[in-house]
């Protein structure tokens, strides 16, 4: 796992990909630049770049976010989240550990792993 300090992580973040992957913040439902882009890519961490999602695996869940039902392999790591009164499997970037958002099972939606990712679109740059 890439390792810097917090103070290395404010000059290379803006203040809100700064809150949302170092301090595990979720963005507003339906702000995020990717949730409606649909575009052949490579969707990368934006705090280190590495490639977590591949488009092919992105769909329209109407969840708000930017959803995909599998990584790139050994992209993610998964966390027990038990904040907000609920346990949750967070997702984060097996690189620097950076928060993506969280994954769910079992919502019934048509994909090959029953998985929704919900990833905050702040923590992804999209390159085509």
């Amino acid at each position: 796992m890439s390792v810097k300090s917090e103070s290395e992580w404010k000059v290379v973040l803006t203040p809100e990909q700064f809150r949302v992957l170092r301090q595990k913040g979720t963005e507003p439902a339906g702000t995020g630049e990717y949730n409606k882009t649909y575009q052949k890519g490579v969707y990368h961490c934006a705090g280190c770049n590495a490639p977590l999602y591949v488009s092919d695996t992105k769909f329209d869940s109407k969840c708000g976010w930017p959803a995909f039902f599998d990584s790139i392999p050994g992209a993610l790591t998964r966390n027990v989240d038990v904040s907000h009164g609920m346990e949750r499997t967070e997702i984060c970037c097996a690189k620097c550990g950076g928060h993506l958002g969280h994954v769910f099972k079992g919502e019934g939606f048509n994909t090959p792993t029953d998985e929704r990712h919900c990833v905050n679109s702040i923590s992804l740059k999209f390159n085509p």
